[in-house]
């Protein structure tokens, strides 16, 4: 029997969408806003989809407590109220846009969950925008 379980969370965080190998006028005409200087910030919505199989024992496909505190102290702990271009190594070379943060936290958590089970990370940047790895 094979099901499905979803973990939400959110997180706050500002960047700056930026490519440094092209002049000013071009990443203002990339990115418009997003290139701001002094950076800008969303509060994202992070949905965490694991699917396999249940446990026998447990009626389980994986303890929720444990997914979250997994995605807190692997994920939160590291995005939330940062500036993701400045306080973390991951964004020092790559472009913090929704779909580079959501193919990150995929990094992340998928070296902590058995990979007998899928995992899907659906990243919210606004109400109307949102990003899903893998696809």
């Amino acid at each position: 029997m094979k099901v499905a379980v979803f973990r939400k969370e959110h997180f706050n965080a500002a960047h700056r969408l930026h490519n440094p190998q092209w002049d000013d006028e071009t990443n203002e005409k990339v990115f418009g806003k997003c290139n701001n200087p002094n950076y800008h910030g969303h509060n994202y919505e992070l949905i965490v989809k694991l699917s396999g199989e249940t446990d026998p024992r447990t009626g389980y496909v994986y303890d929720m407590k444990k997914l979250s505190t997994l995605i807190k102290d692997h994920v939160l702990t590291k995005f939330d109220h940062k500036n993701l271009n400045l306080d973390t190594e991951y964004f020092k070379e790559l472009n913090p846009t929704a779909e580079n943060i959501a193919v990150v936290i995929y990094n992340i958590l998928r070296e902590k969950i058995d990979s007998a089970l899928d995992l899907k990370i659906t990243l919210y940047e606004t109400e109307r925008n949102y990003v899903e790895y893998p696809i």
